[in-house]
């Protein structure tokens, strides 16, 4: 069967092509949504991008404004996807049901939060995932063996404690790599925001060579262009750039500074406390 933007033609299902594409090795980039608009979603989702991460951790996004912006992304042929507040895993279910086709799940630190992980996002008999695809089987279909194959899961490595435990995270089938932190990786050990020290590049090494041991994808946010190339180079398959919220606020503040004739702002991607 031909794929065409994202969807198996003649069946009406979509297949996740940002899997596909880590699958085949191939590095991809993604953008972030902290602003809870559907119209940000679409603009985001229109640039050159694989997939959209929608932050419901650290953005302004509410249930009710998440199906719209999920409609948003899968509507411009990219892999919606959702953070989930932290520790709730209830809402992990919602955002699947509600058609994101890939999660990231904030401050997985042990052996049993990654198994309680993959119990809320994988359909038995890999998890416990209740089943009510509201807008998900327009998508992904109703097969749970199927949709288990095509939601992303990435656990967020961002503390002491799961550095400690990395290797059994992800040695837990239905985790499919990780997505780091470095603010909060860097705060956990106490590394100032923005600090580029040789003890958080050797921890990121780490993360990558421990994907590479159990065949997980290692992810990572980066806070401007040049970082995720920086992290591509280090091994990192998936780089999500900045978010919407930072990029208004400091091209528009650049331009502001040119209008004035102050120069331009230096930059760098700021808002560290976002990731």
């Amino acid at each position: 069967m031909a794929l065409v933007a994202g969807r198996v033609q003649g069946t009406g299902m979509t297949t996740n092509l940002t899997l596909e594409k880590l699958k085949d090795g191939a590095m991809v980039i993604g953008g972030w949504c902290h602003l809870a608009d559907s119209l940000s979603a679409e603009i985001v989702a229109n640039l050159d991008v694989d997939y959209v991460v929608v932050d419901s951790q650290h953005g302004a996004t509410s249930q009710s404004k998440l199906i719209p912006m999920l409609q948003a992304i899968t509507a411009a042929s990219k892999t919606p996807m959702v953070r989930i507040p932290y520790r709730d895993l209830g809402s992990a279910q919602r955002a699947l049901d509600a058609g994101a086709e890939g999660l990231i799940i904030p401050m997985v630190n042990t052996l049993e939060d990654a198994n309680d992980v993959v119990a809320s996002v994988r359909y038995p008999p890999l998890g416990s995932r209740s089943f009510g695809p509201l807008r998900s089987q327009m998508l992904l279909g109703r097969d749970p063996e199927e949709v288990n194959r095509q939601v992303i899961c990435l656990v967020q490595i961002e503390t002491a404690e799961a550095m400690t435990n990395l290797d059994a995270i992800l040695g837990v089938e239905g985790i499919d790599g990780v997505y780091v932190g470095p603010a909060d990786l860097s705060l956990s050990h106490g590394f100032r925001l923005g600090e580029n020290t040789e003890q958080l590049d050797e921890m990121l090494l780490t993360i990558c060579k421990s994907c590479e041991r159990s065949d997980r994808i290692p992810g990572i946010h980066c806070f401007s262009g040049e970082s995720a190339r920086e992290a591509h180079a280090m091994g990192y398959q998936m780089t999500s750039v900045g978010s919407d919220a930072v990029w208004l606020r400091e091209e528009y503040s650049n331009q502001l500074m040119v209008a004035r004739e102050e120069g331009r702002a230096s930059g760098g991607g700021g808002g560290g406390g976002y990731y």
